[in-house]
């Protein structure tokens, strides 16, 4: 144990020091953060860029006012102004755009243009798509000569959110986020397989670096074949874990600052429904109207929160490292097996595919957990060794009986024992063959080699 020690301390040592590891331990966090962070700015950004569009011809008679301005989008009427001079002189006039709306438009959904030189975005177009819709759909009731129809459209229309929330089998409830379960399983699942395969691919160039350049010979004559790979493969699991905790913890606390830097608005607190409300009770109508629309947002935002402080981070916290460290050192040890049995990067090829076969499985299987994480192709997925830390770790979020998480991560373990025994036998021959690219034929008859 001592010799594997210091085989572990070697490879620890010498790939936390070098810079390369260094400047992806501070980049990750930053573009992690950022992912998050940025959008969230940007749609809290009030934009200054007003886009003003000209709405001619007939339709701005038949729609006057009823595409309302926002505070980056202003429409004008100019129902007496000629359409094609409009087209050809409205950038001149400061206008963004030309609106023509056909009369036809209640019955061909395509007869509304907008003309402009620059591309609108998609904001634009939905936002001028749903006004005409819900004017169109007003005037096709009036034909029913409905009495009060305004004010029963107002009434009738609706918005509903479906919250999710989870019995226990204690019977306690909590708030839960189907979106942002989704999201856990997604990145877990594709970040157990980028981490495997990069680190697992990291033993495989190391083992064969070693042997081309002879220093194994010199390591074996202190340590065993099987110490030496077994180190190797535990130094660098070790620095992948250094890694992924330093990501983290960097990352919450590069979050903490932005947060507080350039998004203070969003802190949601218990009081602020009772604040609006009083704002409003002293307010005209249109200023409530306003107020109140921006109500949703906060108690989405506040939705989410309570789902983020729900889930059961310990779990999965804990179950994406042991699914990690349990995936690695099973590939681990099929790459060390294949960086021993050939002499450079460029014969691993044929080997190769076996390995990334059940890999790539494992994260497409993951990917369709979202939809139904108890299907029966993900549900075995979950048990078999080569596809479980993926497909588990996506199964997660969304509730996995606690003996289904024993039987896998002890199913995984085992493997790994199983796996590395026979990589070891591969491992202890192929590591001083020189000048001969193996075969499978070969590798196997390795593995009834006897020790020595």
């Amino acid at each position: 144990m001592n010799k594997i020690y210091l085989v572990i301390k070697r490879e620890y040592l010498s790939r936390v020091k070098k810079k390369s590891f260094i400047i992806m331990t501070l980049l990750a966090p930053v573009f992690l953060a950022g992912i998050i962070i940025v959008p969230a700015w940007l749609m809290s950004r009030e934009t200054t860029d007003v886009k003003k569009i000209a709405v001619v011809g007939e339709g701005a008679r038949l729609f006057q006012g009823k595409i309302p301005s926002t505070k980056s989008l202003k429409f004008d009427y100019l129902a007496d102004a000629n359409p094609e001079e409009m087209k050809k002189d409205f950038k001149e006039q400061g206008y963004f755009g030309v609106l023509l709306i056909s009369p036809k438009v209640t019955y061909i959904p395509t007869a509304v243009q907008l003309y402009s030189q620059k591309q609108p975005t998609m904001e634009v177009t939905s936002y001028i798509s749903n006004s005409l819709e819900k004017e169109i759909e007003r005037k096709k009731l009036e034909a029913y000569k409905i009495n009060d129809l305004d004010k029963i459209m107002k009434e009738v229309e609706s918005d509903v959110k479906v919250q999710t929330i989870l019995i226990s089998d204690m019977g306690e409830e909590k708030k839960t986020s189907t979106g942002l379960a989704m999201g856990i399983a997604y990145v877990s699942g594709l970040m157990i397989y980028m981490l495997t395969f990069i680190f697992g691919a990291q033993v495989m160039r190391g083992v064969i670096e070693e042997k081309t350049s002879r220093i194994v010979e010199v390591l074996i004559s202190s340590v065993k074949p099987f110490q030496l790979m077994m180190g190797k493969i535990l130094g660098i699991a070790l620095v992948g874990l250094t890694q992924f905790i330093l990501w983290i913890v960097l990352t919450l606390v590069i979050i903490g600052f932005a947060q507080a830097a350039l998004l203070p608005d969003m802190k949601v607190n218990p009081g602020q429904n009772q604040v609006v409300e009083s704002i409003m009770a002293g307010t005209d109508e249109a200023t409530a109207e306003q107020i109140q629309a921006t109500q949703p947002q906060l108690n989405e935002l506040q939705s989410l929160l309570q789902s983020v402080k729900s889930m059961n981070w310990f779990l999965i916290i804990g179950a994406f490292i042991i699914y990690f460290l349990g995936g690695y050192l099973l590939y681990a040890s099929l790459f060390a097996a294949v960086g021993s049995a050939v002499d450079n990067e460029t014969d691993t090829q044929q080997f190769m595919m076996p390995i990334t076969i059940p890999l790539l499985l494992g994260l497409f299987v993951s990917m369709s957990a979202f939809q139904n994480p108890d299907s029966s192709i993900v549900y075995w997925c979950s048990f078999i060794p080569f596809t479980s830390p993926m497909v588990m770790m996506a199964r997660i979020p969304f509730g996995v009986p606690a003996w289904e998480l024993i039987v896998s991560i002890v199913i995984l373990l085992l493997s790994f024992l199983g796996t590395a025994w026979m990589a070891a036998k591969i491992y202890r021959t192929g590591i001083l063959m020189y000048g001969k690219k193996p075969t499978y034929k070969e590798m196997f008859k390795w593995l009834r080699y006897k020790n020595y």
